[in-house]
This record gives C-alpha cells, sequence and structure tokens, in this order.
C-alpha cells in the first residue's frame, strides 16, 4: 500500500503503533505502518520524531515532494547488504558490452511503445500525423539495432522523443496548449500532469529496485553522478508511455481534468480557487484513453530508453519566459486516486505466464535487470505496449 498526504499544515504523530496524521485537533488518517510500503509527503507536512522513529523501524520508503509534486528527497533505510551483487553492479559499469546490450533493449522497448500509441492515435483520430511521426520513429531502428556505443544510443531515443511528442498532441481531444514537452517548469496543464505523473513513476520504480535488493545508483543510459539514482530514471523509460502517457489521455479526455483545474502561479497568487469533480469515469476502462475500439481485447505483451537533458532544451524553455501551470488542490488529489488505480490494470505477463498488475510488473522488471546482472539471464525485455 502506498500513502499520499497532500493536506498542507498537517502533521504525523504516533499513537501506539500506528500513526495518525492530524490538522489542528482534527484527525485524518490513521496509518497502519506494517501495510504500507511508501509514504510519499508533499509540501508543508511534518513528522513527529517518534513518528519518524518507526517509519525507519518498519524500513517504510518515506518521500518528500514540493507541494507541486516536484520530488524533494527521501530518508535512507539500510542500503541492500547484499554486497557481492553490488560490487558487480559497479564492476559492470566498465564493461561497454553489457553497457551497450541493455541500453539498446531500454531504448528499443521505449520506442516502440511510442510507434504503438502514435498509430492508435492516427487511427482513432484519422490523422495522418502520428502516423507520419511513427514512421520517423521507426526508421530509427536499424541504426538502433547497429550502435555501438551509448551516446548514439541516447541520440536516437532523444529523436525519437521529439517526433513522439509531436504526434502526442494529437491524441488530446483538447490540447490545452500542448505543442512539445516542456519540464521546467510545465507551462501548460499537460505538461504539468506529465510531470507529476513523471514524479509519482519515479517512485515506484525506486521501491520496486530496493525491493529486489539492487543499489539504485549504478546504470547506463543516464550517467551515473552523485547522488543519482540513475538505475531508477534507466527502468523507468519503457513504463513512461505505458503508465504515464496513456493515464494523461485518460485524465484530459475523459474530462476527469479539465482547464478550471488548473493555475498560472503568479509571484502575487498565493491561494488558488479550488474545484471539485465527482462522479469520476473510470479510466481503467480504457487504458488507451478514448484511443481503442469498443471491441478491443488487446492487452500488453513482452517481445523480444535521456538520459541527461538537453542543454539546448533547458535554454530554449529558460528563455520561453512563461510562468508555471499547477494542479489546483482537489484535482492533485484526483491525479494520485487515478494513478493508483491505473497501476491494478491487469495485464498477462508473459515471462512468468500469468496475469500481474502494472505494480507487480514494475517489480518484476526490476528483478530481470538483478537476473540480468547476476548472468542468470542474456537480455534484458522491456514491458511493451501492444
Amino acid at each position: 500500500m502506498n500513502i499520499y498526504i497532500t493536506t498542507q499544515g498537517a502533521r504525523i504523530i504516533q499513537e501506539g503503533r500506528h500513526l495518525l496524521v492530524k490538522k489542528g485537533e482534527d484527525t485524518y488518517h490513521t496509518i497502519f505502518v506494517e501495510k504500507i510500503r511508501q509514504l510519499i509527503l508533499f509540501g508543508n507536512v511534518s513528522l513527529t520524531p517518534s513518528a519518524r522513529n518507526i517509519l525507519f523501524n518498519h524500513k517504510v520508503d518515506t518521500v518528500f515532494c514540493r507541494r507541486d509534486g516536484r520530488y524533494v528527497g527521501r530518508f535512507a533505510n539500510p542500503a541492500p547488504k547484499n554486497v557481492f551483487l553490488r560490487k558487480r553492479q559497479f564492476m559492470l559499469l566498465d564493461d561497454d558490452g553489457f553497457a551497450v546490450n541493455f541500453c539498446r533493449s531500454i531504448v528499443k522497448g521505449k520506442l516502440n511503445n511510442m510507434v504503438t500509441l502514435l498509430m492508435r492515435i492516427s487511427r482513432t483520430r484519422q490523422n495522418k500525423q502520428p502516423r507520419q511521426r511513427a514512421k520517423e520513429i521507426r526508421s530509427l531502428y536499424p541504426k538502433l539495432a547497429i550502435a555501438d556505443n551509448i551516446n548514439s544510443i541516447r541520440g536516437y531515443e532523444g529523436r525519437g522523443s521529439a517526433s513522439y511528442f509531436a504526434g502526442f498532441q494529437c491524441g488530446l481531444l483538447n490540447p490545452l496548449d500542448f505543442c512539445r514537452r516542456v519540464r521546467r517548469p510545465p507551462t501548460d496543464p499537460v505538461n504539468a500532469v506529465l510531470s507529476l505523473l513523471y514524479t509519482f513513476l519515479f517512485n515506484r520504480v525506486y521501491a520496486a529496485i530496493r525491493i529486489n535488493n539492487i543499489d539504485p545508483h549504478p546504470a547506463f543510459l543516464h550517467v551515473p553522478d552523485y547522488g543519482r539514482f540513475s538505475l531508477v530514471m534507466d527502468l523507468m523509460e519503457e513504463f513512461r508511455v505505458i503508465v504515464v502517457d496513456t493515464l494523461t489521455l485518460s485524465l484530459f479526455n475523459l474530462k476527469i481534468l479539465q482547464k478550471d483545474d488548473f493555475i498560472i502561479e503568479r509571484p502575487s497568487n498565493k491561494t488558488a480557487v479550488r474545484h471539485e469533480k465527482t462522479n469520476d469515469p473510470d479510466v481503467t476502462a480504457d487504458r488507451y484513453g478514448l484511443l481503442a475500439n469498443p471491441d478491443c481485447t488487446e492487452t500488453f505483451d513482452l517481445p523480444p530508453q535521456r538520459m541527461a537533458d538537453s542543454p539546448e532544451e533547458e535554454e530554449m524553455e529558460k528563455q520561453a519566459g512563461k510562468l508555471p501551470v499547477k494542479l489546483k488542490p482537489k484535482a492533485f488529489a484526483r491525479v494520485i486516486e487515478n494513478f493508483e488505480r491505473k497501476l491494478t490494470t491487469e495485464f498477462h505477463y508473459l515471462p512468468e505466464d500469468r496475469k500481474i498488475t502494472l505494480n507487480d510488473a514494475l517489480i518484476s522488471q526490476a528483478g530481470m535487470y538483478r537476473k540480468l546482472v547476476e548472468g542468470a539471464i542474456k537480455e534484458y525485455q522491456p514491458l511493451t505496449l501492444r
């Protein structure tokens, strides 16, 4: 179980073996620490020392984010104790063959997922632009197959992502000023939701890695750096389209999120008008966000991703001069709720020949990477959208 605390001014205190989320004299929630894997705190939420100790004792992954969802940090639980596995992870950083093969697999999986979604958008919207963008991405496949260094692979991923987001907007019934991916800061509602959901996904992949007792730092596609969880960023690439992008389409196309749910953050804006929407449609009923045919029975499957941000793109974003767009509090809560629902989506997972949820797939894919490091398997197979 994963718990999100978004109430500003809340404090988490100990009461016996449990934790209480309080504001003033009111109790908002009781947390049974033995039942949770992750606690995510947003903005002005405080922990008493005794509550902190309980979280440490139960090894609960406790994550701190800004009020807008931007990742800040987390409590460091004990590092993996398998020193030989960790040694193997770091030794592989100098194995160029291993690095290139792994990065090629990750990027191929990500590009495949992009093509699949773009083709679905093209068919459903009867729009040729997404199909053309998908063709541009497919043209990278032969080059990716013979790439012999990671920088080239990163370059193909970057080109694929640029083509992808140029076509992604066609899947939105109302683009709401979205025309390209903007991260710092997100300057339109769609980018605001993408950034928030990518943060949520980052935290869940981190938890999946720690569950498998892998060190989250050493990786290949994203350059290892001081304090950077590079492996988390590597392993989340294959899930971006599958989890975040399709959920974003659902949230906007099903009108769970609308223009009134966002606010432009100006220096003088201290508060936001709250907007509440009830009886939301079920985002899990159509995993493609109104892009599936009524009789569609296709599922996710497994065949046999960006790394460092582009300096030029960052400079373009800084020079754009646009103010950041953020979700209002109740809309923020709806995004959290639907993200958790999305991760309960079940599909047939071929490596284990059984139905599992997307949440379980995060853990299983991290376990597959561990097997790759240990030499138990020869190739990493990313999850792909069908």
